[in-house]
């Protein structure tokens, strides 16, 4: 039996502001949009057009109040070739939330709150 990797869902309070945030920051675009039939939410799927990773933003729609991510120890992590560019970019943006210079990554949190992992692209 075999299983492939589809995507991984954040719900969010601002659809509009997220896709920004995620184009802005990790150069992910809107790849599918799906809407529900009643109108209570949509669903965006982002790619990074090279490879099969999708993100899926997940809006309720009326939600006011943010979503509680617990201690936000789950995350998804994004590997760069420059990570260096990576980390001014971010940090430009006013999005690091952690560094662990040690082991070469740090983190960004999106406008929900997810901490999303930067690390290096190892060969």
């Amino acid at each position: 039996m075999h299983f492939s990797f589809k995507h991984v869902c954040f719900y969010v309070v601002d659809l509009g502001k997220s896709m920004a945030f995620y184009e802005e920051a990790l150069g992910l675009r809107e790849v599918q949009r799906m809407k529900a039939a009643d109108g209570s939410f949509t669903l965006v799927f982002l790619g990074d057009g090279k490879t099969d990773f999708l993100l899926e933003l997940t809006e309720i729609h009326g939600r006011q109040e943010p979503y509680d991510l617990g201690e936000n120890e789950t995350h998804v992590a994004f590997a760069t070739e420059d990570l260096e560019a990576a980390r001014t970019k971010h940090k430009q943006m006013g999005c690091v939330c952690f560094e662990n210079h040690d082991l070469g990554i740090y983190f960004i949190e999106d406008p929900d709150g997810y901490w999303l992992e930067v690390i290096p692209e190892r060969k």
